[in-house]
């Protein structure tokens, strides 16, 4: 028997091999970052973005939305909104089950201690009389410790850091959406006030209009036909403007859900008075010459890779199971049949039981296991590609969509300036007795559609810059100083 002051060694000389053998094969194929199945650039590019700004990427949200209280909004929305709120406790969760997983890859050591009083009738003692056994004993074991030889451990550990990577950029491209999502409501609202806005403007100019035309025709100087046609110019004016008040509030209402709270005025877009014939916010433009590989680092691809990782170190494990497992069993303390004799000399005790299994045979389940495992990598491999082409596609779109806008705007604008003149004209020519009335009515018309028109594509300018923000994977970081930290966070532990 060995005194317990030879505890510690023995400890040692069980996790000094541990640490030895542990690890020495990995059998998960080696990973290489799969080839890009989209073309190196985009064909449809416009020309003439500025490039003076960091990549989307790299640009942090305050300093994408110009306007103070779109700014005010996005923050009111990331504090409060519950679908992020979500994907923040996915992260704990994720980073807890990492915890876990990993801590296989260490020993297991308890204290324990415990007694026993047993009494041993005489009729089937040795001896032929009655005996009372007592038993102490402390000790500190080492509970089935498996030494990870073929990487089996090692890379389950793997597998659920590279999924807490996954969660991570999840949250990320949540958060992404998130911001575009609320910008774009807000642009929506501010839209639909200004819609709102030129409606009661075209009642009033066209109830004006209908008086006038009401007094000639009191007067006898205008037919019963020009009365009706200048009503129904007041009642289409007046159900636009009753039709626009609601989707005024109705927006509102969309915001609100999207921030997960009640935006305060101050936030709200301006009066329409300050933003005629304006864009409803002032976001910069994006950056130029843009390569495809900047969908690398899209939150939802790097997800996509991340996820692709862990099904690559899942087959090591699969493939690790077809290898013998040794698990290390053991404990060393002390023990006594009386308290009193529990830590005195000579009553040291230890036990040490190693155990070694090899698959011989299990019916096929490990290969089907490694199937399962190849399978769902090649399943991932797919996911990310596809989700890189679907990338490529929105970029693409968004950037379709701007090559042409300039010139759609500029076209826009030059046609309300026109319409805007023939109305002025027609009316004078009308109130001079040189027109009929009808005249009037179809450079209104013509003016008022325009005008809505003007402000719809105003709307999609403003969209499009926020669209390619997003699908250029932009967004997430609040300013552009915490971009410049591009490393993945590590999880605690890690």
């Amino acid at each position: 028997m060995r005194t317990h002051r030879g505890f510690r060694p023995f400890l040692l000389s069980l996790a000094v091999p541990a640490a030895l053998l542990s690890g020495c094969v990995n059998l998960a194929p080696r990973y290489a970052q799969p080839a890009a199945p989209v073309p190196a650039a985009w064909a449809s590019a416009p020309a003439g973005l500025a490039s003076a700004v960091p990549a989307a990427r790299d640009l942090g949200w305050r300093e994408f939305f110009i306007d103070a209280r779109l700014r005010g909004v996005v923050e009111l929305t990331l504090a409060n909104n519950r679908d992020l709120r979500v994907a923040a406790l996915n992260i704990e969760r994720a980073r807890a089950q990492y915890g876990v997983t990993r801590a296989g890859a260490f020993p297991s050591i308890g204290l324990g201690a415990g007694g026993s009083r047993a009494r041993t009738p005489g009729s089937v003692s040795a001896s032929g009389q009655a005996r009372i056994a007592t038993q102490y004993n402390v000790n500190l074991a080492l509970t089935s410790y498996e030494l990870d030889l073929f990487g089996r451990v090692s890379n389950l550990s793997d597998a659920a850091l590279e999924s807490f990577f996954a969660t991570e950029d999840a949250r990320r491209g949540t958060q992404l959406s998130l911001v575009a999502e609320v910008a774009t409501a807000w642009l929506v609202l501010a839209t639909d006030q200004q819609r709102l806005q030129l409606a009661r403007d075209t009642l009033t100019t066209r109830q004006k209009s209908y008086d006038l035309i009401k007094r000639s025709y009191d007067l006898g100087a205008q037919s019963g036909l020009a009365l009706a046609q200048a009503q129904t110019t007041v009642d289409t004016a007046r159900a636009d403007a009753a039709a626009f008040d609601s989707q005024v509030e109705q927006s509102r209402n969309a915001l609100n859900l999207l921030a997960g709270t009640t935006v305060p005025a101050e936030l709200l877009p301006p009066p329409m008075a300050a933003m005629a014939q304006a864009p409803a916010a002032q976001l910069l433009a994006p950056p130029a010459e843009l390569p495809s590989s900047v969908l690398q680092q899209r939150p939802d691809v790097l997800a996509a890779e991340h996820a692709l990782r862990a099904s690559n170190a899942n087959i090591g494990a699969a493939r690790a199971a077809f290898y013998p497992r040794i698990t290390l069993t053991g404990s060393a303390g002390t023990a006594s049949n009386s308290l009193s004799g529990l830590f005195a000399d000579g009553s040291a005790a230890w036990n040490f039981a190693p155990s070694i299994s090899l698959p011989i045979f299990d019916g096929g389940i490990n290969r089907a296991n490694l199937g399962v495992a190849q399978a769902q990598q090649q399943i991932q491999l797919s996911s990310y590609e596809k989700t890189l082409q679907v990338a490529f596609r929105e970029v693409a779109d968004a950037l379709a969509a701007r090559r042409t806008l300039g010139e759609r705007l500029a076209a826009q604008q030059s046609l309300v300036a026109a319409t805007t003149r023939a109305f002025e004209l027609s009316d004078a020519l009308f109130r001079s007795g040189g027109a009929a009335y009808l005249d009037v009515l179809d450079a209104q018309r013509a003016l008022y559609t325009a005008q809505q028109s003007l402000i719809s594509l105003q709307l999609t300018e403003q969209t499009n810059r926020l669209t390619l923000y997003k699908v250029l994977g932009g967004g997430w970081r609040e300013t552009t100083e915490q971009a410049a930290d591009v490393s993945t966070p590590k999880p605690a532990g890690g």
